[in-house]
């Protein structure tokens, strides 16, 4: 008897485990919830307890830890607790905003301990097994805000900074593991939407945030922000075994945003 596409679908990966950092909410919690509607064991990790409601959300016997990227004692040994693992993706990260000459070497410090070395932790923890079973994806979060552009209010060099990094040892440590059979790419997010995000797009209550939100969507080519779901299924296509050519890749997932020369919106359905 055939599958269905639905049973198909879940299948991709299917026997994998996979570990996403930064799950409790926003994008970390949208891959985890593609991740495992398509068969992963995944296990869900952040610096909050919160990230078991979020697990228990998603079902599909997703599990959690509660791990701070930023130690690496505690990163080793949920690692360890975990086992093998074939995916992991290195989403944990924070982004706020400071203007340079405002700015203390303790502030651009902090923002490189989460955003660049604890994905430099997590990967050294699961590199070793990759290596021996010559299989991996790893997945790392960049974002278009530093490669690629700056915000016009600025408070974002460290930030940038950070994702600037990301996609430098992405690059260079896919060199390093290419004759492992082991993929590593990054993704470049632009607007998503979030809820951390409605204080710095126009909202400053729940109540009004859903307008808010949608207007500034306006703003972008494609008429909206992306979803949590949208870097998921992105995420789904780098985790598994279709992209198992690809590796060192930075790719662009903002709905067009950064090709805007000339702002030419709203850009409304048509």
């Amino acid at each position: 008897m055939e599958s269905t596409p639905e049973e198909t679908a879940m299948k991709r990966l299917e026997g994998k485990t996979a570990v996403v950092t930064g799950a409790m909410q926003g994008i970390g919690a949208g891959i985890s919830k593609v991740l495992a509607e398509h068969g992963a064991k995944v296990v869900l990790t952040d610096i909050s307890e919160k990230v078991q409601e979020t697990a228990e959300q998603i079902g599909h016997s997703a599990e959690w830890k509660v791990m701070d990227v930023t130690n690496p004692e505690q990163v080793q040994n949920v690692f360890k607790e975990i086992g093998q693992v074939d995916i992991l993706v290195n989403n944990a990260g924070i982004y706020p905003r400071r203007k340079l000459i405002e700015m203390d070497e303790s502030f651009m410090k902090r923002m490189f301990d989460i955003n660049v070395f604890g994905m430099f932790r997590c990967s050294k923890a699961v590199l070793h097994g990759m290596m021996d079973r010559r299989y991996g994806k790893i997945i790392n979060m960049s974002s278009v805000t530093g490669p690629m552009v700056g915000a016009p209010g600025g408070g974002q060099t460290a930030y940038g900074a950070t994702k600037a990094a990301v996609i430098g040892f992405t690059k260079a440590l896919a060199l390093e593991t290419a004759q492992y059979g082991i993929n590593i790419n990054t993704i470049l997010p632009g607007y998503i939407y979030s809820p951390s995000a409605f204080g710095l797009r126009g909202s400053s209550t729940d109540a009004d945030a859903e307008k808010a939100m949608k207007e500034f969507g306006y703003k972008i080519p494609m008429g909206r922000q992306g979803s949590p779901k949208d870097i998921g299924n992105l995420v789904l296509f780098l985790a598994s075994d279709e992209s198992s050519y690809l590796t060192g890749s930075e790719i662009v997932i903002d709905g067009g945003n950064t090709l805007q020369e000339e702002y030419l919106g709203p850009y409304k359905p048509k």
